[in-house]
C-alpha cells in the first residue's frame, strides 16, 4: 500500500509539472524589448504628376513602401510588411489584382518589373545577409542572385551593398548603385561621431550578369539610377559621401540631380544650389521629377523644367515618389511614427519574440518596466538632451509615470535592483557635452521617493548596470582624456577601476560571474562586444566583425547574450533615410562564449539598445 502511495503522489506530481510547464509560453525566456528607429506603418498613395489629386492606393497592408510603376503603366510593385518580413507585391493602379511575388524571411525591397513584365529585379538580403540584386522570374518564381557571383563580391571587411536597381528600355542591362569595396568610415559632419557614411557607385549590368560597368567615380554617393526612354542616359542623384551622416540625421546637406551618357561616361548636372535633391526620374527627354527632403520637411516634388509640384494634402510627407512612364501619375509613400511600445517586431528566428520599447529598456523582477525615451527619433520629435525623463510603466507600457526629471540635465539608462524597489540611472550631460560636463549616478525609490546621489565630481557616469546580489553597480566613466568602466560597492561608496579601456555599455550577467560591454577597437571593426570578471580578470573580446557592435544584453539564463550590429551593411542609400543614425544596425544573437553568432531581425530600420525579458515576467508582454 505504501509503495502504491509513493507511486500515486509521483504520478501526482509529474502531471502537475507537465501542466505547469505546458501552461508557459514555448518562448518565455526568449523575449527581447528592442528600440526600433523607423517608421511604425506606412502607407501608399497616388496623384497625378504633379502631386494633386492625392488619393489611397488601397493595397490592404499598413506597412508598404518603395513603390515604382511597371514600364507599361498597369502595374505598381511596392514592398510590404503585412506579413512579417518586407516582400513584394504588385497591384494595378485601380487598386485591383493584388499579388505577392516574393516570400522569403530575409528583407525583399526595392523592386522593378522588366519592361514585358516577365521579371522582377529586387534587393535581397537573402543567403547572404547582405543585400544584393536578385532577379525573379514571375511565372515560374525562380529566383537568381545577379550580383552574389564571387567575382562582384567585395574583400572581407568592406562594404558590400546592392540598391535600387533598374531595367533599361531594351531588358537588356540593369542599373544599380553599390557601395562595394568601400570602408566603414565614421563621419565627420555635422561634428565628428562613431556612425557611418556611405559611399556608393553607379554601375550597370547585363541582365544575365554579364558586363559590369562603373560610371561614377569613388567618393561620391550617387544614387537611386533611371533610364531614359531611349536607353541613352541614366538619372541620378549625386553629393559628397562626407555628408550622408547629415543627410539622414541633422545638419543640412546637399545634393545635385546628373545625368550621364552610358556610352561616352559624359556628365549633365540638371541642378545647383542647396537642398537635399533624390529619387529622380526621366519624364520627358528635357524633364526631370525629383524630391526635395530633409530631416523634418515634408517633402517637396520639384522638376528641372523649374516648376514645383502641389503641397501634399496634411498629414504626412512624401518620400521615395515614383512617376508612370507618361509622368502623368505619381506613387509615394507617407509614414506614421505612432507609439509603438510593446508592439511585435518580425523575427526571422521565431524562437526570439521581439517587441518594440523605447530607449535603454530595463526589466524589473516584478515585472515593471524602466527607460528614459529621446522622443520618436525617427520622426525627429526629439526631446532635448537636458529634458531626458526617466519613466515606469507595466511592461505593455500602460500606466506610465515619470520617475526622474530635473532641470539642468538627461536622466537616462535605468537599471532595477534585483529586489525591484530602486532604479538606478545617470543624470547629467548626455553624449555632446559629455568630455567637459559631468553626470552623477542617481538611484530612486521605484515610486520615485528617497533620491540618493551614488557619484559627485567632475566625471561624467553613466550607463549603469546592478551586481545580481544588490551589492555593487558597475558603470561607465568619460572624461577627454581618461575613459573606464568603473564598479561602485553600496556598502562602503567607493568605486574601483575595472577596465581602462573607451568602455561604454556595461550589462552584469544574471549569474554575476562576468560584465558585458562595448569597447571602441578602432580600425575598420571600430566597436566589439567584450566580457570580463567582475574582478578585472580574464577578459574576452567576443566580436570580430566590421562596424560597430554595441548595445549587448543577457538572457535571464546567462547562456546567450543579445546585441546590435552593422557587420552586414546598409539596406538602402542613406540620404533617404529619415532620423536615422545607424540604419544598418541588426540584432544578433549569440553564446554568452561568442559562438554561434546570427542575425534575428533583417530589414531596414535601426534596432538597438535591446533588453531581455525575465521569463517570470514574460507573459505580461503579450497582454
Amino acid at each position: 500500500m505504501k509503495q502504491f502511495g509513493i507511486t500515486v503522489t509521483a504520478f501526482f506530481l509529474l502531471l502537475v509539472a507537465l501542466s505547469l510547464a505546458s501552461a508557459q509560453p514555448a518562448s518565455i525566456k526568449n523575449t527581447i524589448l528592442t528600440n526600433r528607429i523607423g517608421p511604425s506603418g506606412g502607407e501608399l498613395f497616388l496623384a497625378n504628376g504633379d502631386g494633386s489629386g492625392e488619393h489611397k492606393l488601397n493595397s490592404g497592408g499598413n506597412m508598404d513602401y518603395d513603390a515604382t510603376f511597371s514600364a507599361d503603366g498597369k502595374w505598381i510593385v511596392f514592398t510590404s510588411e503585412r506579413n512579417g518580413s518586407a516582400n513584394i507585391y504588385r497591384i494595378h493602379p485601380d487598386c485591383s489584382g493584388l499579388e505577392r511575388l516574393t516570400d522569403d524571411d530575409g528583407f525583399d525591397d526595392q523592386a522593378s518589373l522588366s519592361p514585358d513584365d516577365n521579371q522582377l529585379a529586387f534587393v535581397s538580403t537573402r543567403v547572404s545577409g547582405t543585400t544584393n540584386i536578385w532577379i525573379l522570374d514571375i511565372k515560374s518564381r525562380k529566383a537568381r542572385n545577379l550580383t552574389g557571383v564571387p567575382a562582384l563580391q567585395a574583400a572581407a571587411g568592406k562594404m558590400d551593398g546592392f540598391y535600387r536597381p533598374s531595367w533599361s528600355p531594351d531588358s537588356k542591362w540593369i542599373a544599380f548603385s553599390s557601395d562595394r569595396g568601400t570602408d566603414f568610415k565614421r563621419h565627420r559632419f555635422p561634428a565628428p561621431g562613431f556612425e557611418h557614411i556611405q559611399a556608393a557607385s553607379i554601375y550597370v549590368i547585363q541582365s544575365n550578369g554579364e558586363g559590369l560597368r562603373k560610371l561614377t567615380p569613388e567618393g561620391e554617393m550617387a544614387g537611386s539610377p533611371k533610364w531614359s526612354a531611349d536607353g541613352k542616359q541614366i538619372v541620378f542623384y549625386d553629393m559628397d559621401a562626407e555628408y550622408t551622416f547629415a543627410a539622414r540625421l541633422f545638419g543640412a546637406a546637399a545634393s545635385q540631380i546628373i545625368s550621364v551618357d552610358v556610352a561616352t561616361g559624359g556628365r549633365s548636372e540638371h541642378t545647383s544650389g542647396a537642398g537635399l535633391k533624390v529619387s529622380p526620374q526621366f519624364l520627358s527627354a528635357d524633364r526631370i521629377g525629383y524630391l526635395i527632403k530633409g530631416p523634418g520637411q515634408k517633402g517637396e516634388l520639384a522638376f528641372t523644367t523649374g516648376e514645383h509640384g502641389a503641397d501634399a494634402p496634411a498629414p504626412g510627407v512624401i518620400r521615395n515618389p515614383a512617376w508612370s512612364p507618361d509622368g502623368k501619375q505619381l506613387v509615394y509613400e507617407k509614414f506614421a511614427y505612432d507609439t509603438k511600445q510593446n508592439q511585435p517586431i518580425y523575427s526571422k528566428d521565431q524562437t526570439f519574440e521581439l517587441r518594440f520599447s523605447g530607449e535603454f529598456p530595463a526589466i524589473s523582477s516584478t515585472g515593471k518596466l524602466a527607460l528614459s525615451p529621446f522622443g520618436d527619433v525617427g520622426a525627429l520629435r526629439i526631446t532635448p538632451f537636458d529634458k531626458i525623463a526617466v519613466y515606469v510603466s507595466a511592461l505593455d507600457g500602460t500606466n506610465r509615470k515619470q520617475l526622474f526629471q530635473q532641470d539642468g540635465g538627461g536622466a537616462f539608462s535605468p537599471t532595477w535592483s534585483p529586489d525591484g524597489q530602486w532604479v538606478v540611472f545617470g543624470y547629467g550631460a548626455i553624449f555632446n557635452d559629455r568630455e567637459t560636463k559631468p553626470s552623477q549616478l542617481i538611484m530612486v525609490r521605484e515610486d520615485g521617493s528617497e533620491k540618493r546621489e551614488l557619484t559627485s565630481g567632475p566625471l561624467n557616469s553613466g550607463f549603469p548596470s546592478w551586481s545580481p546580489d544588490g551589492k555593487r553597480i558597475v558603470y561607465r566613466v568619460w572624461k577627454k582624456e581618461d575613459r573606464s568602466l568603473q564598479i561602485l560597492n553600496l556598502d562602503d561608496g567607493k568605486s574601483t577601476t575595472l577596465t581602462s579601456g573607451n568602455d561604454n555599455f556595461p550589462v552584469w550577467s544574471p549569474m554575476g560571474d562576468r560584465i558585458g560591454f562595448t569597447r571602441e577597437t578602432g580600425g575598420t571593426n571600430s566597436y566589439d562586444i567584450f566580457t570580463i570578471r567582475p574582478d578585472g580578470t580574464d577578459l574576452k573580446q567576443l566580436t570580430h566583425a566590421p562596424g560597430n557592435d554595441a548595445h549587448c544584453a543577457w538572457s535571464p539564463d546567462g547562456k546567450y547574450i543579445v546585441f546590435s550590429s552593422a557587420r552586414l551593411g546598409f539596406r538602402d542609400e542613406t540620404p533617404l533615410y529619415d532620423g536615422s543614425p545607424q540604419p544598418y544596425a541588426e540584432l544578433f544573437v549569440m553564446n554568452a562564449d561568442g559562438s554561434n553568432q546570427r542575425p534575428i531581425t533583417s530589414d531596414k530600420w535601426e534596432e538597438g539598445t535591446p533588453a531581455w525579458v525575465p521569463a517570470m515576467t514574460t507573459h505580461q508582454s503579450k497582454k
